[in-house]
């Protein structure tokens, strides 16, 4: 047996631990807490020792970041682990932390030795602390509380110190509950309502608290440490090994949207393409879930998910196909106070067929006439392996799709194409390479570097052009991996323009290992997802990070440095390798004709109501985005609330009115006409309406770029000089 597996020796150095727990008194138990079940406090096992020792062997030979386990990093893993127990800072205290300290240079050799039990005992004390907060609330909400004084409740606790004993602790949850108080107030929850609510919450909490198993604890510890390397490195315990499966098949029977916790709040952080929410339309990345119920509305209660495990949530959320949930939300860029609204979803699996690519035509007026632009929706990067392996003379994959589609355009019809890629989080990486094959006539991909620095070329296999017309491609936020191969290859080879936001920023490649694969025994270990290269353009930059930057960046891209891979502190940095040998399509436009294409743009945004619109949206979201507190004085809070549902509602209605539609008077009548497209009967015609605005303006500007091309053309194939720019006719308005 190889020597990483032997067993180690408690350390004496965590004996204070198992001595803190003997004389922290139990706190007098509350009503509510009473009625719960008693659970031993979870313990750890010999398998977790085993399974820790596998993980440190796996990362120290695969990863593609190399970490020293070292004391420094050692300190690392603790501050994540306790960040991942108590990541508002409303449960341990000072004198804790400081206990917690004198460890901190040792995590290195526990994680070495496969010794967990430090980790179980810093568990045991942090349920401890729980249940005395939650006895605490249970005891508070039946007391006075005073919505009259001026205060403050800091709700973002990153920053903030730890309290330095219980009178402070105290403190912060007297607001935090005043806090709660008056946001289910504001969600006009009758007072009787607000403390049921608030009871079963807190109640909740402690109830999640004693369910948590020992294998539990041990992958809450086990990503503390493996997050700590890179935000993709995780470990599966067998439990969330089967919920991974499932969604890598994509056949959960749900909403088809990846959710992520947020704090308190169950985050959406994206919408599977072609799955039921993405259909109907009504879901958004950003958007917090913070209620459920099964049926339809009014059907059956919602069920308050504020603070609950984001297990548990997704376990409420699925259900039999064709059934229906209700999921209220807190939509993406309203604060703690903002209208939440209840949508319904259809449950279903998600099928290749509404995954695949489609086709449609874009008429776009111009001062030279109508460009017809040929649009290809592509929302995800996908391939019937199975069928490629027995070698089906008709399984679909990503790339046989879209050749089929720009064949059906008939010769001549379309002027410029348009790949739509927003929202499209990636998928099979030899369908992006050959999809980049069908635009350009041959050459390198993408660079792939491993953990051992090699470094490898994929290149284009098939030195045919489909369709070397004039190109654009539409990016977002949410475009990610193999969509930013495609974008950064398109862009590198100057093959066409690269439209919208800064990509998301996911440069790196993980291999899922099968730990119970490494052993001879039948104990199901778990998995672990494991970083093992990065991606690098063939211009050598990276697509880690940074995304791909596009050519004309949408003015409402503000804030994209708190999305994707720059969201996270400890994601891979970017970083530049040689660059591979390439023949680029066409040579660099001047600077002044991109730039004339950038103006014309401008001019069109200024002048757009949607576009002003989403400017004024991003701004606002941007200001809400950096706020940290909230005044618990209910009538300030109030009228607040009534200044931003009013600046809302006049944003509303000033684009309703230069484009000549009915304005409302209220935001009642907001509210409910959200409520009539959140109906899933209307999911079919919302997706015949007419193209959105971003991809109208994608066509503008497709439409000014073809003009280039042509006078390019004209000239004998020459790129417009400075001079020459200046003297063309004026571009598309």
């Amino acid at each position: 047996m190889p020597t990483f597996l032997r067993l180690p020796p408690f350390p004496a150095a965590i004996a204070w631990l198992a001595a803190v727990l003997l004389v922290t008194a139990a706190p007098p138990m509350h009503a509510g807490l009473a009625d719960l079940d008693e659970t031993e406090i979870p313990a750890a096992t010999a398998k977790q020792a085993r399974v820790l020792k596998l993980i440190t062997y796996l990362v120290d030979k695969s990863h593609y970041r190399k970490k020293d386990l070292d004391d420094d990093f050692s300190a690392e893993v603790l501050k994540a682990y306790l960040t991942k127990l108590d990541p508002g800072k409303i449960f341990f205290l000072q004198s804790d932390i400081d206990q917690f300290h004198s460890l901190r240079h040792q995590f290195d050799n526990f994680i070495r030795d496969g010794n967990i039990r430090p980790a179980f005992n810093i568990y045991s004390i942090f349920r401890t602390r729980l249940e005395q907060r939650i006895e605490y609330a249970l005891e508070r909400l039946n007391s006075p509380l005073d919505f009259d004084r001026d205060e403050e409740y800091l709700f973002d606790r990153k920053e903030a110190g730890w309290a330095a004993d219980s009178a402070e602790l105290d403190d912060v949850w007297r607001k935090r509950i005043k806090n709660d108080i008056i946001g289910l107030r504001l969600a006009n929850k009758a007072e009787e309502e607000v403390l049921e609510t608030l009871e079963k919450r807190y109640t909740h909490l402690a109830r999640r608290t004693r369910q948590f198993k020992s294998n539990d604890v041990f992958a809450t510890f086990a990503n503390a440490y493996v997050n700590t390397i890179d935000p993709h490195t995780a470990y599966f315990s067998p439990r969330a090994s089967e919920n991974f499966h499932i969604q890598m098949r994509l056949s959960l029977e749900g909403i088809g949207a990846v959710l992520q916790t947020d704090g308190e709040h169950t985050q959406v952080r994206r919408v599977i393409p072609g799955g039921p929410a993405g259909l109907a339309g009504d879901l958004k990345a950003g958007d917090r879930i913070i209620g459920i119920a099964q049926g339809g509305p009014g059907d059956q209660e919602i069920v308050d998910v504020i603070g609950w495990r984001l297990d548990d949530v997704v376990d409420l959320i699925r259900g039999p196909k064709d059934s229906l949930v209700s999921l209220e939300i807190l939509p993406a860029g309203n604060d703690i106070d903002g209208s939440s609204r209840v949508i319904t979803i259809q449950r279903d699996t998600i099928k290749l067929e509404e995954q695949a690519a489609k086709k449609r035509i874009l008429k776009v007026d111009t001062e030279r006439g109508e460009s017809t632009i040929g649009v290809i929706d592509l929302p995800s990067f996908y391939a019937d392996f199975n069928g490629m392996q027995k070698k089906l003379p008709d399984y679909r994959s990503t790339t046989r799709d879209v050749r089929k589609l720009l064949a059906e355009f008939q010769p001549g019809e379309i002027d410029g194409l348009i790949i739509d890629l927003r929202g499209n989080g990636g998928g099979a990486l030899t369908e992006a390479i050959s999809l980049t094959g069908l635009f350009i006539r041959k050459g390198p991909v993408v660079q792939v570097q491993n953990a051992g620095g090699q470094i490898k070329a994929d290149h284009d296999p098939d030195p045919e052009i489909v369709y070397d017309g004039p190109l654009a491609v539409l990016v977002d936020r949410h475009s990610a991996s193999a969509s930013e191969i495609f974008a950064g290859a398109i862009q590198d080879y100057r093959r066409g323009l690269i439209i919208g936001e800064p990509t998301y920023g996911k440069g790196t490649v993980q291999h899922l290992v099968n730990l119970n694969q490494l052993q001879k025994n039948d104990d199901d270990l778990g998995q672990l997802k494991l970083t093992v290269a990065q991606f690098f353009r063939v211009n050598g930059g990276s697509t880690q990070h940074r995304g791909v930057v596009p050519d004309i960046i949408w003015p409402s891209a503000d804030g994209g440095e708190q999305s994707g891979e720059r969201a996270y502190e400890n994601a891979l940095p970017w970083r530049q390798i040689g660059g591979a040998e390439f023949k680029r399509f066409r040579d660099e436009p001047a600077p002044a004709v991109l730039e004339r294409i950038r103006s014309r743009h401008e001019q069109r945004i200024q002048a757009s109501p949607e576009f002003r619109y989403f400017i004024d949206v991003a701004r606002i979201n941007a200001e809400l985005g950096k706020k940290k507190s909230v005044v618990l004085k209910q009538s300030a809070r109030e009228q607040e609330r009534e200044r931003r549902d009013q600046q809302q509602l006049k944003l509303e209605n000033d684009m309703r009115q230069a484009l000549g539609q009915e304005t409302l008077s209220s935001m009642e009548m907001l509210d409910q006409e959200n409520k009539e497209k959140s109906d899933p009967s209307e999911a079919a015609e919302a997706s015949e309406e007419k193209p959105d605005a971003h991809l109208r303006e994608g066509g503008n500007i497709l439409s000014d770029y073809l003009y280039v091309l042509k006078s390019e053309s004209s000239r004998g194939g020459a790129i417009a000089t400075q001079s020459e720019a200046e003297a063309e006719p004026p571009l598309n308005n």
